[in-house]
């Protein structure tokens, strides 16, 4: 049975911001994320918005924790945030933040230019994925420093620890952002496409992993039947951008997986091919571990030869 991580280092700070479903044994070089799945709504945050809780769940990648919940139980770490979007994006910089936000100047170090912040999407969102504004009034950055402090630090604090676990056992780790998409606004919605995409793979146009990585969860996802693409129109976020680094053995992936395979998008319940999706899922997480394997020599740190 899967285990609640209780690292003495971690175990303050997690609280009930964030996370660690853990393996009773690591025995996959693989490390699952889930940023956006969080559904703990702190009563101070639904008071300050004139959105209502279902408004504001809008935002999350609903029960993508608990589609790939069988992680620990092929031997790898889940790291699953707790605390909502809406609230804080940990897969954002920690300081991208849109100045007409808040009641005073911020900092010359926050990046306030970003295409995310220009969407309403920044570390804190203006925004809901309806597009309807989340607060009532104006924030103080003495209360992003606080999110940040209680939810932002701890959870890239705990997913780089299970990072480095994996690559000091194994000599490299395979980070698996998990994220799921609006089943529309996709590119086959053009021009009366006649199918849907089901998953997009983003691994930032080859730069954040291995071609093999991606390659082989293309494969035995397309195998069972999905439609992918890859890139398209999610390339990687923060975290993809962040992690990934192929030379020295950190390779992250990031899927994105349409929300109507399993839920209603309008009213949030779990549809009959909930069940499904998660054993395929279970089965293409095993699949890569075992790719890896074989091609460890390739994933891991690449020292450069002398000239």
């Amino acid at each position: 049975m899967p285990a609640t991580h209780k690292d003495s280092e971690l175990e303050a700070a997690l609280g009930l911001a964030i996370e660690i479903v853990d393996a009773q044994s690591l025995r996959i070089p693989l490390v699952f994320a889930s940023p956006h799945s969080g559904c703990s709504y702190p009563a101070h945050f639904i008071g300050s918005s004139p959105l209502d809780l279902g408004a504001l769940r809008k935002s999350e990648d609903c029960y993508v924790d608990e589609l790939f919940a069988d992680a620990p139980e092929l031997g790898a770490p889940l790291v699953r945030a707790l605390l909502p979007r809406a609230y804080l994006d940990v897969n954002r910089e920690p300081y991208e933040l849109d100045p007409e936000m808040f009641d005073g100047p911020l900092p010359a170090f926050v990046n306030s230019s970003s295409a995310r912040v220009a969407a309403g999407l920044g570390t804190v969102a203006r925004i809901v994925a309806t597009r309807r504004e989340i607060y009532r009034h104006k924030l103080t950055f003495a209360e992003v420093e606080h999110r940040l402090a209680e939810f932002y630090r701890p959870y890239h604090r705990a997913l780089r620890m299970m990072i480095n676990r994996t690559c000091d056992r194994y000599g490299f780790c395979v980070l698996v952002d998990c994220h799921s998409m609006p089943s529309s606004g996709l590119p086959l919605d053009a021009d009366n496409a006649p199918q849907r995409i089901d998953i997009v793979l983003g691994d930032r146009s080859g730069l954040s992993c291995h071609p093999m990585i991606t390659d082989t969860l293309d494969e035995s996802l397309r195998n069972m039947g999905y439609r992918i693409l890859r890139n398209n129109p999610y390339a990687g976020g923060f975290t993809t951008h962040h992690y990934g680094d192929p030379a020295n053995g950190v390779h992250a992936i990031q899927i994105e997986i349409n929300r109507a395979l399993y839920m209603d998008e309008a009213t949030l319940q779990r549809r009959a091919g909930f069940a499904k999706l998660r054993t395929d899922l279970r089965q293409a997480a095993g699949t890569l571990a075992t790719a890896t394997f074989s091609a460890t020599h390739a994933l891991q740190y690449q020292r450069l030869s002398a000239e």
